[in-house]
């Protein structure tokens, strides 16, 4: 997959934002929705009926997200159905979700995949003639969806990695890599972790697997040495834990690299229960509000700030537009998916890697 960088979180909210505006203009205006994964109680049969299925309720990113969709299924005539697995990971929610859109006749579904048993539920659904949009996380195959809306998760990691890299200033890294899963793939997963490898500078084996990289050897600045890699499942538990087990095989960690920010405030936890929070390195990727504040804190270093708000509301409208006038969306230049733009959010910023600041991040933060 190609990839592209955006030069600030600023001209990426305008450029985006403009380019939503351009291709997704509507005029509709009847809408309902049903926040509930139940077949929607409507009185208008012309709404448009689109589910969206996120990952988990119990992360705010994807919380935010459907606050996103509601917000814009307001606006363009949607009669939106909420759906989530019950927890990072939940296939069978998903699924399960994924059939009661076909069988209520949604026009379309946006949809974070749990993993890669939901894809032929989405092929069925596609089948059936919804239009389905892929949000945050592709699945695998990518083109198992129509189009995805997400972060370029692989350049996510890329910022969070040079800024570690050069934060260490030469010293040696003794790294700690807290995933998602370690029981499936997900291209979420594995590019932000082997992204953040290689803005580390440091070499990957196979570039869509976690935990296959020489465990010693150098990265831009140095030595390096990786304790390991443990799962989190995305949660503020999963984080504590997984830290807890890799401090346990080497208490010198100094960087540690969170597939999001609940893992990251879990491993801070293990940290400072251990008495280790000062002079580790963390970073990570969402940018939300209480992740900003996390690195206002200290708490994290550096964040990748991403838009899920945006990913939503533009896949509410896109689909909107098809009902309308039978206009598909397109993906970014040079790209195969719609890039909906990612910032380094640092105070501590470094020589060479372009960031912005928590006021700014904050003023960002999810559709804010």
């Amino acid at each position: 997959m190609s990839r592209s960088r955006i030069r600030s979180a600023r001209r990426s909210h305008l450029a985006v934002a403009g380019a939503g505006a351009c291709v997704f203009a509507f005029a509709l205006t009847a809408c309902s929705s049903s926040d509930s994964g139940d077949s929607p109680s409507s009185s208008d049969d012309s709404a448009v009926g689109v589910s969206l299925i996120v990952k988990t309720t119990s992360n705010p990113f994807f919380v935010a997200m459907q606050e996103g969709a509601k917000a814009a299924a307001a606006e363009n005539g949607v009669d939106l159905t909420l759906a989530a697995g019950k927890e990072d990971g939940d296939e069978d929610s998903q699924i399960q979700a994924i059939e009661n859109s076909i069988a209520k006749g949604d026009k379309g579904i946006l949809i974070t995949p749990n993993g890669p048993s939901v894809v032929d539920a989405i092929e069925k659904a596609r089948d059936a003639g919804l239009y389905v949009i892929a949000l945050d996380t592709p699945p695998d195959p990518a083109d198992a969806v129509d189009i995805t809306f997400a972060t370029d998760n692989r350049d996510a990691g890329k910022r969070i990695g040079e800024w570690a890299a050069a934060t260490l200033d030469g010293d040696k890294a003794t790294i700690a890599l807290l995933d998602l899963f370690n029981d499936k793939v997900v291209s979420v997963d594995y590019n932000r972790d082997q992204g953040f490898l290689e803005g580390m500078g440091i070499d990957v084996a196979d570039g869509e697997a976690n935990g296959d990289e020489a465990p010693t050897g150098s990265y831009s600045g140095g030595d390096y040495e990786i304790v390991g890699n443990e799962s989190t499942n995305g949660a503020e538990d999963g984080g504590r834990t997984a830290m807890e087990n890799l401090l346990s095989k080497n208490p010198n960690i100094n960087v540690v690299y969170t597939i999001n920010e609940p893992a990251a405030y879990g491993a801070y936890q293990a940290l400072q229960a251990a008495g280790k929070e000062n002079g580790v390195i963390m970073v990570s990727v969402d940018g939300g509000c209480a992740g900003v504040k996390n690195v206002k804190d200290g708490i994290i270093g550096a964040t990748s700030q991403q838009y899920p708000v945006r990913m939503a509301q533009l896949g509410v409208e896109a689909i909107a537009q098809l009902a309308t006038d039978g206009t598909k969306p397109s993906t970014s230049a040079g790209l195969d998916f719609y890039d909906t733009g990612v910032a380094l959010v640092t105070d501590k910023p470094v020589d060479g890697v372009e960031s912005i600041d928590t006021t700014e991040a904050t003023d960002l933060c999810w559709g804010k």
